[in-house]
């Protein structure tokens, strides 16, 4: 089984000639110390941590799983070994605010970090990366007490944190929630009630677990707009900020799942534990959705991080694996048998996979920079720019999680068809990436929610169509300067700016439908999300293709010109092999909803 190796090159691109990180830094009032050494010495550093210590644990941590006895969960052998390093490297508190003791860098630094630590190892990752929505959450709506009795020991990564929103009666449909919360006479609240699937919601690897809790308070009004939102920390803390007595709440169980067995999803029971409120009342759910686009975003990272792990093992296996003869002749003469690597069909899976995750990795890194320009809107208070930046974001948001843990699905499965039989063995850590990769299509909302939400919330709701307007307008600008290039780039702005007037074209079309069938937007959500990802994902092959040529043409690149060639060809191949599907799924989205919904409910089947 081959290590895992942080994909520095493709990083790098990105960041100094793609997306000219360096000067987006430079423009951020948290930016001054994100020098390109500073950045550099950060992703080495990482790299260091994710192949020499996370990527050993990924399947010793898989086999072994969590232990739960008496109500108390063990993380697999090694585990607390590792996270307490991650913690003295100061990793935990990269992109926080100083005043808590975080280094206040950008927060895209962080999710270039994510990705290293989730390709290496995503149910490590998971234990502190849950707590990344713990600490916006109460950074953007705690009081000055929570803030400075939570935050530095969550920032240390001392503490780890949790959302408790799944309850075994709703998951999405959150306006069910039966936990209730009644006041007390000191001012603080009891919990009582039951939330499930709680990642990270119980194990050793910490002190002290602060969990982040919805819950209704005694006479609140029915739905969604009856519910609060609660600080439960698993020790009550003292005003020294040192933790003391338990509180009264305790881990029932923990699932046996399909993958991520490292990490521990928990069933939680609150016994009148002791609560205190965040934010306004009935006003919990707002403040949630921070928390859960936190998680959405690193969700979206997951589906990279999978199709990454996967592509680097598959790419060696094929490179060493040999099998039958090229039917163009002889590739390999000294042996008796071609590698995998020279057959059509194994290349196309391989540039499949590796077009995922270097298309996704730009994806994520560009809407990081949307994300960093929030987080400042967040920390200065500044209410007009924050909605503005949240609603830009909230557009990429559905987009990136469906699509790319869908895709990321996809490459991890074409993993294991590379290995062939060998995939489907434990040994090999194949058929532990595709089954690590499902959950991340299911949890923070399956593919089905984010779609609604695209469609349905953003696009038609809230924008009329205007964030497709806004972002399609950027494809165009990009296409119109390049239409008449020769080759290649050429030819992907031209298919880009008739996928620009395409998308607008289906938007209008559905928005003119829902007006009289109103299951029409349920009907084309899913389609319409994987439309609106395969096209997206073009555009950020095309400005890499372009980026890429423009430095074979001036000589000026960092990298060789091998790898910008290698770029171009990916692209192409992207643009060829894989957008295509896109028109597949325009056709889908515009069928009629009467192929879904006329057949009677009785007939789906018949004993």
């Amino acid at each position: 089984m081959m290590d895992y190796k942080a994909p520095l090159r493709d990083m790098r691109f990105l960041i100094n000639e793609v997306l000219d990180y360096p000067s987006h830094y430079a423009a951020l009032p948290n930016g001054a110390d994100a020098t390109p050494d500073m950045v550099e010495a950060i992703l080495e550093g990482a790299a260091t941590l994710c192949e020499e210590v996370l990527a050993p644990l990924n399947l010793s941590g898989d086999r072994e799983g969590c232990r739960f006895e008496n109500g108390e969960v063990s993380t697999p052998t090694g585990f607390r070994e590792a996270y307490r390093q991650f913690v003295d490297g100061g990793w935990q508190g990269l992109s926080f605010p100083e005043a808590y003791g975080g280094q206040g860098l950008p927060a895209s630094i962080s999710a270039i970090k994510s990705e290293m630590m989730g390709t290496a190892n995503w149910s490590f990752a998971m234990y502190p990366g849950l707590s990344v929505g713990c600490i916006n959450t109460i950074v953007q709506f705690g009081s000055d007490e929570q803030k400075d009795m939570y935050l530095p020991s969550l920032v240390s990564g001392e503490w780890t944190g949790t959302m408790c929103l799944t309850e075994p009666q709703c998951g999405t449909d959150l306006g069910q929630i039966q936990t209730r919360a009644e006041l007390a006479d000191d001012g603080t609240y009891r919990v009582t009630g039951t939330k499930i699937f709680i990642s990270a919601g119980e194990h050793d690897l910490t002190d002290n677990i602060i969990h982040i809790v919805l819950a209704r308070v005694t006479g609140a009004p029915a739905g969604t707009r009856g519910i609060s939102l609660f600080i439960v920390p698993k020790f009550l803390v003292s005003a020294a900020g040192v933790p003391g007595k338990r509180n009264d709440l305790a881990c029932g169980s923990i699932e046996h799942k399909m993958g991520i067995r490292a990490s521990a999803t928990a069933v939680l029971n609150f016994d009148g534990a002791t609560a205190f409120m965040m934010g306004e009342e009935n006003k919990g759910l707002e403040a949630m959705f921070t928390f859960m686009n936190t998680a959405r975003i690193g969700t979206a990272i997951q589906g990279v991080c999978h199709a990454e792990a996967s592509f680097q093992r598959a790419l060696q296996y094929a490179s060493e694996r040999r099998s039958m003869r090229a039917l163009s002749g002889k590739k390999d003469p000294d042996f008796k048998a071609d590698a995998l690597i020279w057959h059509p069909d194994v290349r196309r899976m391989l540039l499949t996979q590796k077009a995922i995750a270097e298309g996704g990795r730009a994806m994520i890194y560009s809407v990081a920079k949307i994300a960093d320009f929030l987080v400042n809107a967040v920390l200065d208070g500044d209410v007009s720019r924050q909605k503005e930046e949240d609603s830009c974001l909230g557009f990429y948001t559905p987009i990136l999680k469906g699509f790319l843990t869908e895709m990321g699905l996809e490459a991890a499965n074409l993993g294991m068809q590379v290995y062939g039989g060998h995939g489907y063995i434990h040994e090999h850590g194949m058929e532990q990436i595709a089954r690590d990769a499902r959950i991340a299509t299911l949890y923070e909302g399956t593919t089905g929610i984010q779609a609604l939400d695209l469609l349905g919330r953003k696009v038609l709701l809230a924008t009329k169509g205007k964030c497709v307007r806004d972002f399609t307008l950027t494809m165009m600008k990009f296409s119109r300067g390049r239409l008449l290039q020769p080759g290649a780039i050429g030819k992907m702005a031209r298919s880009l700016l008739k996928r620009s007037v395409e998308w607008n074209i289906l938007t209008g079309r559905i928005m003119l439908r829902a007006t009289k069938d109103r299951e029409a937007v349920g009907s084309a959500s899913v389609d319409y999300l994987m439309y609106s990802g395969f096209v997206m994902m073009a555009y950020f092959w095309a400005l890499q293709a372009d980026k890429a040529s423009e430095l074979l043409r001036s000589g000026a690149g960092r990298e060789s010109d091998e790898f910008y060639r290698a770029k171009i060809q990916t692209a192409q191949f992207y643009f060829e092999r894989l957008l295509p599907r896109a028109g597949s799924h325009y056709t889908s989205a515009i069928a009629p909803t009467s192929s879904v919904l006329d057949m009677d409910k009785s007939h789906f089947a018949f004993g």
